[in-house]
């Protein structure tokens, strides 16, 4: 199965308009009580989240994951930081490019791949300004190219 095929969970639109991604991960995640069925209802936000590298290990920040309605006591902190679980070379790895300037380590999406949850983590540079407004340019253009040619299949 390629990388980022099940289940789609929650999608970072962001990432892409705020970064060039030139390298994807698949991880696992290390979840708490509740926490899965709270993703298997689609209760999750990675727009701001990010991946930080501390003591050898990748741990996700600011990915919000809403407690789980009928979860009681044993609910989790919404944006708790948790643990992806990669292997030690895509870890090495990752530590030695993001160290690079520029290199940011996002979520791109969590999606549900044989009842366990994934993390698709890119490693991104960051777009400047300029490049943002170039991609928007491309979009419109290719959008305009398209409504023109279905203008023309009426016809």
């Amino acid at each position: 199965m390629p990388k980022g095929e099940g289940k789609l969970i929650a999608q970072n639109k962001k990432a892409g308009h705020d970064y060039f991604i030139e390298e994807t991960y698949e991880a696992g995640i290390v979840l708490q009580g509740t926490e899965i069925k709270s993703i298997r209802a689609g209760r999750v936000n990675l727009r701001d989240s990010f991946a930080r590298i501390h003591q050898g290990e990748i741990y996700l920040h600011n990915a919000h994951i809403s407690p789980y309605e009928q979860g009681n006591r044993y609910n989790h902190d919404p944006l708790r930081t948790r643990k992806l679980l990669l292997h030690r070379k895509q870890i090495s790895k990752l530590i030695g490019e993001s160290k690079e300037q520029g290199y940011s380590i996002i979520p791109l999406k969590i999606y549900l791949k044989n009842g366990f949850a994934k993390v698709l983590i890119g490693l991104g540079k960051g777009k400047k300004k300029y490049d943002k407004r170039e991609d928007l340019k491309q979009k419109e253009a290719k959008r305009d190219i398209e409504r023109a040619f279905r203008e023309r299949q009426k016809i």
